[in-house]
């Protein structure tokens, strides 16, 4: 592989940059944090593969070492295996996000041949009532099911994400054996987030309260894990892991937002998906605008380097665990609450309901 130009002193590396190749999803997922539209038929916008080419190469003496596929579906896009011919050319790193409905033998076959490959796809539930319901379309969960074992098959160790909420959180253990089963490498559980569709979650409180989340995040950390035979996690902010797991480096670990950039379906660059949903997270056209430029001196990235963790405000400001997770999710934040500094949301309602851990304070 060419070696990267070394990024200017003070400047991090450009080290991943996180298509979102399709606008649209062919699932209606309830909690979706991104809300693309209904699509199955690939007819919203799509990335073109000469703007994805363009992006890398304009990313590479930057410091550019892997990419990720995700979308909407990313399997919607037409070209997806041109795609992944690129990513195999350019000698990358390379993750793909699916919900695994679209996912058949051949893909299978050609993500085996990439040495770093790694493939997560989400099952919401344990059984396919549970998971359709959650993702909107009947036979979600038999085709994602299959896409797990397909992957497996194949020599690939995919990840499952199961998003929990209140009509799901009953099956954390039946997912674990889920997993154990189908091949999966690993099982991650998420928060559902307040965001596009999830604020409805949040709002109608089908989602967990916090309160919920942090006892059912413990039984996950300190007794489903140890017990699978896959490697097991549940992602909430560090102030909440336990001690024995971050150092393992099990728990979840700093926030990559320093080496990451967004590229939305339509050839903007972004913080990451959202700025579909927040333009003022749109950082230029790729084609239009040089990505050097935009990685040097665009505002929001130059005030997060200058900033991060030490403007963080709320309960973050007096957190021991704010350099590992540099606020959680910036993009979040600054969704809910229009400040690129704002406390994580998570943190903020454990803080007001005498939750937040007092080992974890400054």
């Amino acid at each position: 592989m060419p070696e990267a130009a070394a990024p200017a002193p003070g400047r991090p590396p450009l080290a991943q940059i996180y298509f979102y190749l399709t606008a649209g999803c062919n699932l209606a997922c309830r909690h979706c944090w991104l809300a693309p539209p209904f699509d199955p038929q690939a007819e919203k916008a799509t990335l073109p593969v000469e703007l994805f080419e363009r992006a890398i190469a304009e990313a590479k003496p930057l410091g550019l070492s892997g990419v990720k596929l995700t979308g909407g579906e990313p399997l919607l896009h037409p070209e997806f295996m041109t795609l992944l011919d690129v990513v195999a050319r350019e000698e990358l790193g390379l993750t793909v996000e699916t919900n695994g409905t679209l996912l058949t033998e051949e893909h299978c076959a050609r993500l085996a041949e990439m040495p770093s490959a790694f493939v997560s796809v989400s099952i919401d539930g344990s059984d396919a009532a549970t998971h359709d319901a959650v993702r909107g379309v009947r036979g979600s969960f038999d085709k994602a099911l299959a896409a797990v074992r397909l992957l497996a098959a194949a020599g690939l160790r995919p990840q499952i994400i199961f998003s929990v909420m209140r009509e799901n959180a009953h099956q954390v253990e039946a997912a674990v054996r889920l997993a154990e089963e189908s091949g999966a490498g690993s099982l991650k559980f998420n928060v559902v987030q307040p965001t596009a569709r999830g604020e409805r979650i949040h709002d109608s409180e089908a989602a967990l309260g916090v309160g919920e989340y942090i006892r059912l995040g413990r039984f996950v950390d300190g007794e489903l894990a140890p017990a699978a035979s896959v490697e097991v996690s549940f992602d909430c902010p560090p102030a909440f892991r336990p001690l024995r797991r971050l150092a393992t480096g099990r728990g979840r670990g700093r926030c990559g937002i320093f080496g990451i950039i967004g590229v939305i379906a339509d050839g903007r660059y972004a913080l990451c998906g959202i700025g579909e949903q927040v333009p003022e997270l749109i950082f230029g056209v790729v084609g239009e605008d040089a990505l050097s430029e935009i990685w040097r001196a665009h505002p929001v990235l130059v005030q997060l380097r200058e900033g991060l963790p030490s403007r963080l405000g709320g309960v973050c400001a007096g957190c021991l665990m704010s350099g590992a997770c540099l606020g959680s999710c910036i993009a979040q934040n600054y969704y809910r609450s229009g400040d690129l500094f704002a406390p994580y949301w998570f943190c903020e309602e454990a803080e007001r309901e005498g939750l937040f851990p007092d080992s974890r304070r400054r």
